[in-house]
């Protein structure tokens, strides 16, 4: 048997080449489409996942639109009723006022702390205007103890502010114990200076929460009740609709 010449094995090497590379091209090919077709049914898993997290958001509280304006008594102007001691009635009004005003917006409120002659004030709009105020800090009689509640005398809601006025006396009698205060309001309370500067269509009030002398233990020691009355005639108010 004949082996072949050196030239003719190479030649026979060659003529493999082209077999082989054909081969190799095949298998690469393979394998390319193995791994787009797991790539491809991948895909759609991560496009529904991200959908998912983005397109279900939180449902906005129904009262986030709705606005508060909180008026502390005297503050940014004087101190009000002082009493002997010292205890100033701008004082106890900013108090009630701050927590009241962290109350509603942890319900979902937008609030507004808002100072005595506050520039704001002027054409104010909200869903409710209420402004913060405390009596007398002087022994009068044993009688001087309780609270009151007054919209403006020309009130160009009045019917939204008497509803406002309601639940004010409801809640707040309720939650305090105090009396209320019918036959004592004052023509400072129904002609209150802020009455005339905010929007004509904001309802609002004036509350005197108490007497600085007889009820201070309330005002200053469970001023939790005070706020949760003026709360909830806040949201007694507001929750059912203008």
């Amino acid at each position: 048997m004949a082996y072949p010449r050196a030239e003719d094995g190479r030649l026979g090497l060659v003529g493999l080449f082209p077999k082989a590379l054909s081969f190799l091209l095949l298998f690469a090919l393979l394998v390319l489409g193995l791994l787009g077709g797991l790539w491809f049914h991948r895909e759609p898993v991560v496009t529904s996942f991200t959908q998912e997290t983005y397109l279900a958001p939180q449902p906005p509280s129904p009262h986030r639109s709705l606005r508060v304006g909180l008026v502390a008594g005297h503050l940014g102007h004087d101190s009000g009723a002082v009493c002997a001691d010292g205890l100033t009635e701008v004082e106890v009004n900013t108090a009630i006022a701050q927590e009241a005003a962290r109350r509603l917006e942890a319900l979902g409120y937008t609030v507004d702390v808002l100072q005595e002659f506050d520039k704001r004030l002027y054409g104010y709009r909200a869903a409710a205007l209420l402004s913060i105020h405390a009596d007398s800090c002087e022994y009068i009689n044993e009688l001087a103890t309780g609270f009151k509640v007054a919209r403006a005398q020309a009130d160009a809601v009045p019917e939204r502010s008497d509803r406002l006025v309601a639940c004010l006396i409801s809640a707040y009698g309720k939650s305090t114990g105090l009396r209320f205060h019918k036959d004592s309001i004052t023509y400072d309370m129904t002609e209150y200076h802020a009455f005339r500067e905010i929007a004509p269509e904001t309802p609002a009030a004036i509350i005197e929460v108490g007497f600085l002398y007889l009820d201070r233990d309330l005002l200053t020691r469970e001023r939790k009740r005070v706020v949760e009355g003026i709360v909830e005639g806040l949201r007694c108010f507001l929750e059912e609709g203008p």
